[in-house]
């Protein structure tokens, strides 16, 4: 059935202003626009979930990076699961069930691009936001191909209790390592350790966080997975294996920096401790680097979310008059698990 446009509103949340430290409600504004049909080629879908993720806040900036940044008065950039309302694209109909980039809004129109059709019966739809989406696909793709665990090695994961670090800690598993989790507070590591099954897991708030971490990894680290930076990454790095691998994905603790660190300039200890213990560090940015291999990623994961041998925990709000509130928390390491928005009724 084809909807009554006229009484359509979206409602959306755009960059009002740019910020300067860590992001503040006043940066967001939320805006009601008419809901246009689709056009020839076109398909519309009323969002079901939004995900929220740390790099929207270097989209937030204006300081050159790998993808443009959002324009103010733009719509928040964002992966969205929604359900096809309308379509004049041939390959989409109504009533499927798409995973797209649709942005912090109730409504998207697409032509198609970057819009993937998912089960329709799919039992747990947000997953595709998840361990089955971007986060996942980052954990999954970053530890295999540049982390390359061998069984026996100790595997060190920052944020592990998070979308990203829950995955890699339990595919490191899987693969026969020993591996220690990073994460902030006594319940995230019990978490992390009892229902995840990582064999140690440190408060990064300890005082003594770098002397438990050196105690937990008696034989060094192996491979590093960091997505933090910071105090976690200070801990870690005498700690490295000659021949270790560090795949970088993120750097959450200076998102909100507006200046280097205060302290001696310790570029020139990284870089000998690159060179003598022959380590190998890479960034990479997940769909540029890595998009082809997403299906074969889908169906390897998917069978270990079925079989039980991955676990995910979802930390979800409701509304998305919300999201701005959540993101500036999650930024502050406040969100359990994977951090996503309902918007519509959705299991």
């Amino acid at each position: 059935m084809t909807p009554d446009f006229q009484q359509l509103r979206n409602t959306q949340i755009q960059l009002a202003s740019r910020p300067v430290g860590a992001p503040t409600p006043d940066n967001f504004r939320q805006v009601d626009v008419p809901v246009s049909a689709p056009g020839k080629g076109e398909v519309l879908s009323e969002h079901l979930f939004l995900s929220l993720d740390p790099y929207m806040r270097g989209r937030m900036s204006d300081a050159k990076s790998y993808a443009a940044p959002t324009a103010i008065g733009e719509v928040m950039p964002g992966g969205t699961v929604g359900r096809v309302l309308a379509s004049r694209h041939p390959d989409f109909q109504e009533g499927d069930l798409v995973q797209g980039m649709g942005g912090w809004q109730r409504y998207s129109l697409s032509d198609g691009k970057g819009l993937f059709k998912l089960d329709r019966d799919m039992a747990q739809p947000s997953m595709a936001l998840g361990v089955l989406g971007m986060p996942g696909f980052t954990g999954y793709m970053g530890l295999l191909d540049i982390g390359q665990p061998k069984a026996g090695e100790t595997v060190v994961v920052a944020a592990a209790s998070g979308a990203v670090g829950s995955v890699v800690g339990q595919i490191a598993r899987i693969r026969g390592c020993r591996v220690v989790g990073v994460a902030g507070g006594a319940e995230k590591c019990r978490y992390v350790t009892e229902e995840l099954g990582f064999d140690a897991c440190i408060d990064h708030r300890a005082a003594d966080f770098a002397e438990q971490l050196a105690a937990a990894c008696p034989n060094g680290i192996d491979v590093y997975f960091e997505n933090v930076g910071g105090k976690v990454f200070d801990a870690v790095l005498p700690l490295l294996n000659v021949g270790a691998r560090v795949p970088l994905c993120g750097l959450i603790a200076q998102y909100n920096a507006t200046s280097l660190p205060a302290g001696p300039d310790r570029l020139p200890l990284l870089m000998g401790t690159l060179l003598t213990r022959r380590i190998r560090m890479q960034g990479f940015i997940i769909f540029d680097d890595y998009g082809d291999r997403y299906p074969a990623f889908v169906q390897e994961m998917g069978r270990w979310v079925q079989e039980g041998r991955v676990k995910f925990r979802e930390d979800r709000v409701t509304g998305l008059e919300q999201a701005p509130e959540a993101f500036i928390g999650m930024l502050q390491g406040n969100n359990f698990g994977k951090l996503v928005v309902q918007l519509g009724d959705a299991q």
